[in-house]
């Protein structure tokens, strides 16, 4: 069971990884910054396998591949949203994050929430609230490069 860090609309890449400390070379010591402009305690607590839910427009803004490596880094187990940035779901996917548009149905679902995610169903258990959201599932390839770790791992042949 994963916890859920609840995020609103249109959180862009400077708040996921604000830009003043993107000179830190080390990604790991760069992520102690995840989300530090809208949430204090995020890069403090959480733990390997929670999840990030947000709502429309998650990773808008700059290109830049730092702010799902940085969530990556940090041990969130996969995104789900209302719907991304075009551009940080394909850096997501290229890192070996999974990440869900669900649309509307993510409204169901509050921070501090117990969920269960199955990527290859598509489907969100709530076990606090007893719902159950079915959603399209990531296509079998999506899913490879994230099995593999990234485009790299997966070009590669690799898996986790």
């Amino acid at each position: 069971m994963s916890k859920v860090w609840r995020y609103g609309d249109h959180v862009d890449t400077d708040v996921i990884i604000p830009a003043r400390y993107l000179a830190i070379a080390d990604f790991n010591e760069l992520a102690e910054h995840a989300m530090e402009d809208i949430d204090t305690t995020f890069a403090t607590n959480v733990e390997d396998g929670d999840v990030m839910v947000a709502g429309k427009n998650f990773g808008c803004g700059s290109s830049r591949e730092h702010a799902p490596v940085v969530i990556k880094i940090k041990g969130i187990k996969c995104i789900i949203a209302d719907s991304f940035a075009r551009i940080f779901y394909r850096n997501a996917i290229n890192i070996g994050l999974p990440v869900m548009e669900i649309g509307e149905d993510v409204e169901k679902i509050s921070a501090g929430d117990q969920i269960e995610v199955d990527m290859a169903k598509g489907e969100i258990k709530i076990v606090n609230k007893d719902i159950t959201i079915m959603t399209k599932p990531l296509p079998e390839f999506i899913q490879n490069i994230s099995d593999s770790g990234g485009l790299i791992g997966y070009v590669k042949g690799e898996t986790k």
